[in-house]
């Protein structure tokens, strides 16, 4: 067994390091808070990541599996263009996707 100053010494080093990990993005960050390019990729990539995610779910989809996929597709994006929040769209989005198939798979 370890002796106590060895396992307090692992402890703080270990604290020391995950503190500075958690630290450096905001410390590599405040400079570029003014950035032109931040701000445009704060604009526009959230959009994109979506796509992409779509895009990526959707392209091995079946045509038998559109019964579940399609309504809560269009519900989400329905949703998203309607109250313009993320959370809510994808939650429900999610939610109806999730109430679809234990309907459809038990039925």
């Amino acid at each position: 067994m370890p002796d106590t100053g060895y396992l307090i010494a692992a402890v703080a080093v270990c604290t020391v390091i995950t503190w500075s990990l958690r630290a450096l993005p905001f410390a590599a960050l405040a400079p570029l808070r003014g950035s032109a390019t931040v701000g445009y990729l704060s604009r526009h990539m959230p959009v994109g990541v979506m796509v992409i995610l779509a895009a990526y779910t959707l392209r091995d989809i079946t045509p038998a599996q559109l019964s579940v996929t399609g309504p809560a597709l269009v519900v989400t994006l329905a949703l998203h263009l309607w109250r313009r929040n993320a959370v809510l769209s994808v939650l429900t989005g999610t939610a109806l996707h999730v109430t679809l198939t234990t309907l459809l798979a038990h039925s």
